[in-house]
């Protein structure tokens, strides 16, 4: 069988049911396993973890984490679908990148007339 989502010829009994499609090992933990924007421990956690480390604003982020907060301090409120092109991923891993800004409270999103926006926590 194929997996729906990378096209890995994958045995049947291998394969796993998420949200309707059937997936290989690899793809069904990287759906299962990335993080959520709207978990209230993990904002709790970062902040834990931050706070001991010493990091402010966006010391302790990864250069692509870094990259989005500046984007976003530069245009202010983003369509995600901009940004994703800009950063030239997918919507899926801009979520995950996004989810970690999240939970150090420095940006977050909104919805606007059917359409989902980013921008950062201040503004």
């Amino acid at each position: 069988m194929l997996c729906e989502k990378c096209k890995a010829d994958v045995p049947e009994e291998e394969m796993f049911q998420h949200g309707g499609q059937k997936l290989c090992e690899d793809c069904y933990i990287e759906i299962k396993s990335r993080p959520r924007p709207c978990d209230p421990g993990a904002v709790s956690a970062a902040k834990a973890a931050r706070e001991l480390q010493g990091h402010k604003g966006t010391s302790g982020l990864t250069p692509i984490q870094k990259k989005i907060y500046n984007y976003l301090k530069e245009k202010g409120k983003v369509q995600r679908e901009e940004l994703a092109e800009y950063m030239n991923m997918t919507i899926d891993e801009l979520q995950g990148h996004f989810a970690v800004l999240r939970h150090c409270e420095l940006a977050r999103a909104f919805k606007e007339d059917d359409k989902f926006y980013f921008t950062l926590m201040n503004k």
